[in-house]
């Protein structure tokens, strides 16, 4: 269930272009990760309809060019979010080509893929999903800081009470699940931004954390079709189940919303489905401050903390 707390007349049906229907994103920068495929770039594509300059990092930059032809403000980088050489790197040239950043959403991810282990061993979904965009926002602090009224964005899923983070075993050393080791991902993204909202606050830079609903896009890619059958996503046929899906447009508006809507200005750190903040779903704090200061500690960077 969904508030209406916020006063938003935005919702499930909702696009991204029509939620930024006449707010004017001109001398803005955003900074979208995934943003060249599925919610990603229906996100890139509206912000950039809006006058932001939008920059896309992308492990495969010419692709992400190639996909991006045509579309108004943008530049394309190379990130690889489970390198964190590669994470550095990045920042340093953004720092050095922009000195503001006025909206952050963290898009890019991977979902129920094979066992893969990344960087120093951290297994991918972990590593991809969140660890990465931990190191970013760390790396961009400066940037986001100097914008005075910057939003970041976690891009979630829709969240399960069920869904808990392995404290002795975060990167599944002791069996892989890899549908256990998704959610936990989704759940860091949540954590993470409660965390880094009660933290970024004093310096103008306000999180939210978002469940975009259910999209058919290449996040799906790990999945044979056969699951996706057994799971009454999709009939033997490929054609989605009627009314379960929502289009890529929509899917996105929740992360514009909240990158954009002044009806958020006085709040931060919550968790948004449908261009609203939701009802009944508590997010612990304390658990919040675990996995920020365990990201920490595998990152070995924490500049937010220090700011």
């Amino acid at each position: 269930m969904t508030s209406d707390t916020t006063h938003t007349t935005f919702g499930a049906h909702s696009t991204a272009a029509g939620v930024l229907a006449g707010i004017d994103l001109t001398g803005r920068t955003a900074l979208v990760t995934g943003g060249y495929s599925g919610l990603g770039l229906a996100t890139t594509r509206a912000l950039g309809a809006a006058g932001a300059r939008v920059v896309v990092p992308a492990r495969r930059p010419d692709d992400a060019r190639r996909t991006l032809t045509g579309v108004a403000g943008v530049e394309v980088d190379h990130l690889d979010l489970g390198d964190l050489a590669s994470v550095r790197a990045f920042a340093e040239r953004f720092l050095r080509d922009h000195q503001v950043l006025d909206i952050l959403i963290a898009g890019a991810g991977v979902m129920a893929c094979p066992e893969t282990r990344v960087g120093p061993g951290w297994e991918a979904q972990f590593a991809i999903n969140h660890l990465g965009h931990y190191a970013l926002t760390n790396l961009l602090w400066p940037a986001l800081t100097a914008a005075g009224t910057a939003r970041v964005v976690s891009v979630a899923s829709g969240r399960k009470a069920a869904w808990h983070i392995r404290w002795d075993d975060v990167h599944f050393e002791r069996g892989y699940d890899k549908w256990e080791a998704y959610t936990q991902s989704k759940l860091a993204n949540i954590l993470f931004a409660r965390h880094l909202d009660l933290l970024g606050e004093p310096h103008g830079v306000r999180a939210f954390s978002v469940n975009p609903g259910w999209i058919l896009t290449p996040l799906q890619r790990h999945l044979a079709v056969e699951e996706m059958v057994a799971a009454g996503w999709i009939d033997a046929d490929g054609t989605p189940a009627p009314g379960l899906f929502k289009t890529a447009e929509q899917g996105a508006a929740t992360q514009v919303w909240a990158a954009t809507s002044p009806d958020l200005d006085a709040n931060g750190g919550d968790y948004c489905a449908d261009c609203r903040t939701v009802d009944g779903e508590s997010t612990d704090s304390s658990a919040a401050a675990r996995l920020w200061t365990l990201s920490a500690h595998l990152t070995g960077l924490d500049l937010v903390h220090r700011a």
